[in-house]
């Protein structure tokens, strides 16, 4: 069956935006046009709104199924909350910070770092990590010109941190915290899309370490009670990411925003002023007609949804991030109590025998899981998966590609190691797997610049604004952030602090 949208728009009427893309940048986009006076639609593929913050329930409790906090070092996501009516909810991590996983065993990781670059070389904790060799070499980045690596010419993370800080530190810092994280190796990735404004402040501050400093500064959420701990760039919420979304949409439909889910758009092209929209659910085809269109997909996604009707985004297609695969681990154990690892252990490429680019001991993170999950009852998350080349693809074999009961297998293995806790099936109350194929973006070294021609593209097309992590860079603080800069700029008005 094929329809079409709601009649069409006359003077008189709302004008008519249409969203592309249900996760986190998309409702938001949604958000901001509805509170603007738009007459908004939301189609999204999936049946679950959100993206890559999702939720899942393990062993009687609720999870989040990707990201599990956001970064503190702006306010974007804290004020959004309090918006959305969760600003008591926001929580800090508990202080005893992660751990790194080197070849020559565990170490704690420094808590005043950005990406693992160290504010201090000669911290107590980065020295233990680095050595007095490796310090020294640190070391030497102060007495460098505040140029050096600050120029076009230096872009990538690895670059970076060589040229000042020397190769201990990217080996032993950089890189487990950058696989972790950005599941990518700290060679590919375009410092100033993971780190954005760090070399800016690198040149006012004089040297990388400043700049870290003054990074870790943090601005952004809110601690009523007193909790924030010194060194914590993170914050999360009573209940999880999760509950985020579930607030998000619950706000939407309040102000009569259109949402629906199980509806793919599969092609879209100029309608005189505005744009058309061709999307299929399981009931039917309908074409929606958008004098507005926002698109909110992963970047491969997005260009090959448009290229048709702006064929100069051919070229500007960016690799897809690659496939990380989540186990989920609801175990009971009481000898984890004692939380061997602090938060959790992130692992070093070079380190032998692990499969996992990092373990998160959530039960040990946040209180209020802990307090929900009862004394030695434990929540452990591993992730696989990382980008090793250009094309951010994953390869035959890439741990993340395993089957479930092959990653489940792993995944005990790996953190009986790297929590120093056998862990067997019997200890095992229930677990899961979930796969995020490209919910990372992969911001390869010259992504910034691919990023400035696309907007300039869309921009020269008129009534279209593209939003997401592949264009604001990884992370909830940036997607928050440049959401509500990219609606500005186009529908002046399009506030998110406006209540319904």
């Amino acid at each position: 069956m094929r329809g079409r949208s709601a009649a069409p728009v006359t003077p008189e009427a709302k004008a008519t935006a249409v969203v592309v893309g249900g996760g986190i940048s998309g409702l938001l986009a949604a958000r901001g046009l509805a509170a603007a006076g738009l007459a908004v639609t939301v189609l999204e593929a999936r049946d679950e709104w959100g993206g890559c913050v999702g939720r899942h329930e393990l062993g009687g409790l609720g999870l989040d199924s990707g990201a599990e906090s956001f970064a503190t070092r702006s306010t974007a996501v804290a004020d959004l909350a309090r918006e959305l009516g969760l600003g008591g909810n926001i929580v800090a991590p508990q202080p005893g910070g992660a751990w790194v996983q080197l070849p020559d065993g565990p170490q704690e990781l420094p808590k005043t770092g950005v990406l693992g670059i160290p504010a201090n070389p000669w911290d107590p904790e980065v020295r233990r990590s680095l050595g007095l060799a490796g310090a020294l070499r640190a070391s030497v980045d102060r007495w460098l010109p505040a140029s050096w690596g600050a120029g076009g010419d230096v872009t990538s993370v690895a670059s970076l941190v060589r040229a000042r800080m020397g190769r201990r530190v990217l080996d032993r810092l950089v890189s487990p915290v950058v696989g972790g994280v950005h599941s990518a190796d700290p060679e590919l990735l375009d410092v100033d899309m993971v780190a954005p404004g760090l070399r800016a402040a690198m040149r006012s501050a004089g040297s990388l370490a400043a700049a870290v400093a003054q990074q870790r500064r943090v601005v952004g959420a809110p601690d009523p009670a007193g909790t924030k701990k010194a060194g914590s760039a993170v914050a999360g919420l009573v209940g999880g990411m999760n509950t985020l979304v579930s607030a998000l949409v619950s706000d939407l439909r309040s102000r009569g925003v259109t949402l629906l889910a199980g509806t793919r758009a599969d092609a879209v092209s100029r309608e005189g002023n505005g744009w058309q929209v061709r999307a299929a659910s399981r009931a039917d085809t309908r074409e929606y007609d958008a004098g507005l269109l926002v698109v909110a997909l992963d970047g491969p996604a997005a260009v090959g949804l448009l290229e048709s009707a702006l064929p100069d985004l051919a070229a500007l297609r960016p690799a897809a991030g690659p496939l990380v695969s989540l186990v989920s681990l609801v175990v009971d154990k009481p000898e984890l109590d004692s939380r061997p690892r602090g938060t959790g252990i992130l692992v070093a490429p070079q380190a032998p025998g692990i499969q996992a680019k990092a373990l998160t001991h959530a039960t040990a993170k946040w209180d209020w899981l802990a307090e929900e999950a009862g004394p030695g009852t434990h929540v452990l998350r591993l992730s696989y998966g990382r980008a090793h080349d250009g094309t951010a693809a994953a390869s035959t074999d890439d741990p993340a590609a395993l089957d479930d009961a092959a990653l489940f297998a792993a995944a005990l293995r790996d953190a009986s190691t790297l929590l120093g806790v056998p862990l067997g099936t019997d200890d095992v109350l229930d677990w899961d797997v979930v796969r995020w194929a490209g919910a990372l973006p992969f911001a390869a070294v010259g992504h910034k610049q691919r990023v400035a021609e696309v907007r300039k593209t869309a921009g020269q097309a008129g009534g279209l604004i593209l939003v997401g992590g592949w264009l604001a860079g990884n992370g909830l603080a940036a997607v928050v952030a440049d959401t509500a800069r990219q609606l500005e700029a186009v529908v002046p008005g399009a506030l998110t602090t406006e209540k319904p």
